[in-house]
């Protein structure tokens, strides 16, 4: 250690109370984080690029300051996916300042990591008052059956009006008009459902059948249209 020669010439001054790190909650206990290993807990955060052209939803479930579990969810850019693919072999097994300081391949899950280490370090996790927080595995409830993301995909025109795309049902393959041609409901595919069913052995026919549903008032629409063709 070095010291200048104004610091070496003062006197010493003895220090007074040191009541350390204040308490922050974590899985249900409060804890005086000094140590990497003092921190755990389950927590989601979002990031974004430079060009913001894409976004990184993460989560993170770490236990004694370790990564157990990472979801990776990204949307707007086809490079991410493949980063993102980078990223799950990276995080895991990292303590949270390695996984902070450590080349996550995409700006936005860089970002996203960013936004997870604040909210973990200062006790704003979402199991902050879970007695021993959430099991490793806790991650993928976000996905719900078939394991997919949940995903809103719309697109409008001033001349044409909105199309629904994606809902957190599925994908949209039908919208349903009134008369006065304003969308009163939908007809979706779960994709996740789909492929389970064609896993167990169904067609894809029956399988399609088996997992389309809809929503409103599709039923009694005047009119039905393709959103991605019409």
């Amino acid at each position: 250690m070095q010291y200048s020669h104004e610091v070496e010439e003062m006197i010493c001054v003895k220090k007074g109370p040191n009541h350390g790190a204040a308490p922050i909650p974590e899985e249900g206990k409060w804890v005086q984080a000094k140590e990497i290993k003092d921190i755990s807990g389950l927590t989601h955060g979002i990031g974004w690029c430079a060009p913001q052209q894409g976004a990184c939803k993460l989560t993170l479930n770490v236990k004694e300051g370790v990564v157990q579990e990472a979801l990776i969810e990204t949307i707007g850019c086809s490079g991410m996916t493949h980063s993102a693919a980078m990223a799950a072999e990276i995080l895991s097994g990292k303590t949270i300042l390695e996984a902070l300081n450590t080349d996550l391949v995409c700006d936005a899950i860089n970002t996203a990591m960013r936004e997870l280490f604040l909210q973990i370090v200062y006790g704003r996790t979402q199991s902050a008052f879970s007695e021993d927080g959430l099991p490793v595995g806790a991650g993928l409830e976000d996905l719900g059956k078939g394991l997919r993301s949940q995903i809103g995909t719309m697109y409008s025109t001033l001349k044409k009006g909105p199309r629904y795309l994606e809902m957190a049902e599925g994908y949209v393959t039908r919208v349903g008009l009134d008369e006065a041609g304003e969308i009163i409901g939908y007809e979706f595919v779960n994709l996740g459902k789909m492929m389970e069913f064609i896993k167990k052995g169904l067609s894809a026919d029956e399988a399609l059948k088996k997992s389309t549903g809809n929503y409103g008032r599709f039923q009694t629409a005047a009119k039905v249209i393709d959103p991605r063709a019409e």
